[in-house]
């Protein structure tokens, strides 16, 4: 669920709010929790969750281009623990996992694919 989503199901249950009145709230919301977060505390959301920060120990790690040891520093890292109740609730027994989204603007239209397919990769074709 994207941001406009959010907004838009608060605006479809709450029918009296402006568009106004409704970006203000989800901002306010996010930013409630990110702020709680920044300074080394937590948001808990009763039935849904915990956010919370986390400390990633220091390590050494490799520069991927010229293959050398580099070290990089402990840092703070968000985290987030669902409550028992959001557990149970997206693990229903029976239920198929729900497909990934694909982004509108992500998808493609399939590949056409020439009459003999290996020959063509081979270079025949």
């Amino acid at each position: 669920m994207t941001r406009s989503e959010l907004k838009a199901r608060v605006a479809a249950h709450f029918g009296l709010l402006t568009a106004e009145d409704i970006e203000a709230s989800v901002a306010v919301l996010l930013e409630a929790i990110a702020t709680a977060m920044a300074e080394g505390g937590r948001a808990e959301l009763r039935g849904f969750g915990t956010f919370f920060t986390g400390l990633r120990a220091p390590r050494t790690g490799r520069n991927p281009k010229t293959g050398a040891q580099v070290g990089v520093p402990a840092k703070r890292v968000p985290r987030f623990k669902a409550a028992t109740a959001l557990r149970e609730r997206v693990a229903v027994p029976g239920r198929a996992p729900a497909q990934p989204a694909v982004r509108a603007d992500a998808a493609r239209a399939p590949r056409a694919q020439p009459a003999d397919a290996t020959a063509s990769r081979l270079g025949f074709l």
